[in-house]
């Protein structure tokens, strides 16, 4: 079962300029996404249990995230 929808993934590629957006773009967007967050959400829970923690906290997430997508740009 999938965490996400489509129907974001249509919003956020037309936002990104897109005109239009097929049913497969924006599926293997959902897909591309659900896999990225797997690994932030993996690097962030080691993070969090390298400091002794049980609880994933926001700096948890965002290290990860800068970590493991180069040029990310978080404000």
């Amino acid at each position: 079962m999938t965490e996400l929808s489509t129907a974001p993934m249509h919003r956020l590629l037309k936002k990104a300029g897109a005109e239009r957006v097929s049913e497969e773009a924006a599926e293997e967007l959902r897909r591309v996404l659900e896999e990225v967050g797997i690994m932030i959400s993996n690097e962030a829970i080691r993070k969090a249990l390298s400091a002794g923690r049980k609880t994933v906290r926001r700096e948890d997430v965002r290290s990860a995230a800068l970590e493991l997508i180069p040029g990310i740009k978080l404000d």
